[in-house]
């Protein structure tokens, strides 16, 4: 049985990671920087270890050997602090390179890693399928700026350590990935906001009008989360010597597929949120990734449509299946951060 060390486990993608592994006959041991997880891995069978990536010496807990991937989805994110860059390159840049020391004390030889697609900056919003294989760069300014810078970096350092100790690595490139949490705010340019898809669902599920603003037509990646751990797996189980993925559909859904799956799925079936078409107002973002090296490569293609997605997080968002972990959606007023 191969073990895989899920580094952020207690957070949004590495708590489902950990669970699919685990789901597939993986040895998991779920790492988190929380230093109590209420018992949720222990009653899904899986060893929970407290480390803070930001200091060597927490990582001597951890196995000194017989580890033989590392999915490693610890760190800051920017939807989730008001501006602290220091913390950012600390717990991505820093601490990618402990997990990486960590690796080649203990004879690893696999990292699975979220790349952000602010490293492609250039290409969004232009019609033009964002490619895999393009030289990376940052955007100037922003609240992505130093976490794509930080991001980078910790790439930079993986490509090292294969060229120096063999360690094959795995970067997976990807938009939102979407999925049910109670917590359903976020910051944006350092403001605090309910998550705009989520807006949306409240408003279906009130009847509420909603706006359709600009061009209906511009559509935009939409993943499941349940689709991407099976990348994930692709990866741990994978021969090759690993790389930038992007991480898409190979479709897109527009914004106005958006709206109406929402009005489908949450809204009263006998009173439907009523569309308001608004093509004066700002477009919508659009971005499309070329996934033809992840189908191939990887052997990888997504199962949930788009409708599936929205039954499934409606169905995760009445039965709150990560309650244990992350609490319930009571548990977050509007300026709560997230657990």
């Amino acid at each position: 049985m191969q073990k895989v060390i899920v580094f952020g486990a207690t957070g949004n993608l590495g708590a489902y990671v950990a669970l699919h592994l685990k789901s597939k006959g993986y040895d998991v041991i779920a790492v988190g920087h929380r230093k109590n997880d209420n018992g949720f891995f222990a009653s899904k069978g899986m060893q929970y270890l407290s480390v803070d990536i930001t200091k060597p010496e927490d990582f001597k807990q951890l196995p000194q050997g017989g580890v033989d991937c590392v999915a490693h989805f610890a760190g800051e994110l920017p939807s989730r602090y008001t501006f602290d860059p220091a913390k950012l390159i600390d717990s991505i840049t820093i601490g990618t390179l402990n997990v990486l020391e960590y690796m080649r004390g203990c004879g690893c030889k696999k990292i699975i890693f979220p790349q952000t697609p602010s490293d492609m900056a250039n290409y969004h919003n232009n019609g033009r399928m964002i490619p895999v294989d393009a030289p990376r760069h940052f955007p100037l300014t922003g609240d992505h700026a130093i976490y794509t810078i930080a991001k980078n970096a910790a790439v930079d350092l993986m490509i090292h350590y294969k060229a120096e100790y063999g360690i094959k690595w795995f970067a997976l490139r990807f938009f939102t990935i979407y999925q049910y949490h109670p917590n359903a705010y976020h910051y944006r340019d350092f403001q605090f906001h309910l998550m705009p898809y989520r807006m949306l669902m409240d408003r279906a599920s009130k009847s509420l009008p909603i706006e359709v603003w600009g061009n209906c037509k511009k559509a935009k990646e939409m993943v499941y989360i349940k689709d991407f751990v099976r990348v994930v797996e692709k990866c741990v189980s994978s021969p090759l010597e690993g790389g930038m993925y992007n991480v898409g559909n190979g479709w897109q859904v527009s914004l106005e597929e958006q709206i109406k799956g929402i009005i489908e799925v949450f809204s009263p079936k006998d009173k439907p949120s009523e569309i308001i078409y608004c093509p004066e107002k700002s477009d919508p973002l659009e971005n499309a990734f070329d996934v033809s090296k992840t189908f191939s490569e990887l052997d990888y293609k997504p199962e949930f449509s788009y409708i599936d997605q929205l039954r499934d997080f409606k169905k995760e968002m009445e039965e709150e299946p990560m309650a244990q972990l992350w609490g319930v959606k009571t548990d977050y007023p509007k300026n709560c951060k997230n657990k």
